[in-house]
C-alpha cells in the first residue's frame, strides 16, 4: 500500500513558516520540521526551496483570488463598493493576529537574495494579473458614472496596489494598524474627488499633477 503524500501538508506549513520569516529567512529544514515530516517527503515533490516557494506563492493568491472573486470580478455589486469590500477584506486579514506578517507577495517581491530569479518573476506575474482584475473593476466604475469618463483605469489600479502594500509594509514595520486605515480612508477620499482634481485622467498635464500634489499637502482632496 503506497504511503500517504505528505505535500499539501508541507505546502500548508511551508507557507506560514515563508509568511512570517521571509524566503531568505527559511530554510527546508525549518519547514520539515514544521510540517512535522522527513526531509526525504519535501525532495520528493519539490526540487528546490526555490520552485517550493513558486507553489507557495501560487497556494497563497489562490487564496486572494476567492476574495477577488467575490468582490472585484463580482458584477452583482456596484463597482465602487465592490473595490471597497476588496479593500477592506485585503486589510482586514493583513498582519491580523497581531503577528504582523504583512503581505506574501509583497515580502517575496521585496526579497532579492540569491537564486529568487524564479520567485521574482512569479511575483511579477501575479501582480499583473491582480492589476487587470483591479482595473476590470475601475472600468466598470466608470461605465457606471461612479468615476469620470477618461480615467486611467489601469494606471489607477497600479496605484491602489502599490500603495495598498507600502501601507501593509508600514504596518509591519510600526506594527501599528494605522498606516493601513489611514490608507483606506484617503483612498476613498480621494477616489470621491473630480477627474480633474486628482490626474487621474489620461493624457493629464505634469501642470496639473502638480496642483493635485499642492492640494492633497494642504488636506484640500
Amino acid at each position: 500500500m503506497p504511503k500517504p503524500s505528505h505535500k499539501e501538508r508541507i505546502i500548508e506549513e511551508g507557507m506560514r513558516v515563508m509568511h512570517r520569516r521571509g524566503f531568505a529567512g527559511s530554510s527546508i529544514r525549518d519547514i520539515i520540521h514544521a510540517a512535522g515530516v522527513p526531509q526525504g517527503s519535501f525532495t520528493n515533490h519539490f526540487p528546490s526551496k526555490e520552485s517550493f516557494g513558486v507553489v507557495v506563492l501560487d497556494a497563497y493568491y489562490a487564496r486572494c483570488s476567492g476574495l477577488i472573486d467575490e468582490t472585484l470580478l463580482n458584477d452583482a455589486l456596484p463597482p465602487m463598493a465592490r473595490l471597497r469590500k476588496w479593500v477592506d477584506g485585503m486589510l482586514g486579514v493583513m498582519n491580523q493576529d497581531q503577528e504582523w506578517d504583512g503581505c506574501m507577495l509583497g515580502n517575496f517581491g521585496a526579497d532579492h537574495s540569491e537564486g529568487t530569479d524564479q520567485l521574482q518573476e512569479r511575483v511579477r506575474e501575479i501582480f499583473v494579473d491582480l492589476h487587470s482584475k483591479i482595473a476590470y473593476c475601475l472600468r466598470a466604475a466608470v461605465k457606471s458614472g461612479e468615476l469620470p469618463k477618461g480615467t486611467d483605469s489601469e494606471a489607477l489600479a497600479m496605484l491602489i496596489h502599490s500603495s495598498l502594500e507600502g501601507a501593509v509594509l508600514s504596518a509591519k514595520a510600526m506594527k501599528s494598524r494605522k498606516p493601513m486605515e489611514a490608507y483606506r480612508r484617503f483612498l476613498f477620499a480621494w477616489l470621491g474627488s473630480s477627474a480633474e482634481e486628482v490626474g487621474l485622467q489620461k493624457g493629464s498635464t505634469s501642470r496639473q499633477r502638480n496642483a493635485t500634489k499642492v492640494k492633497a499637502a494642504r488636506g484640500e482632496v
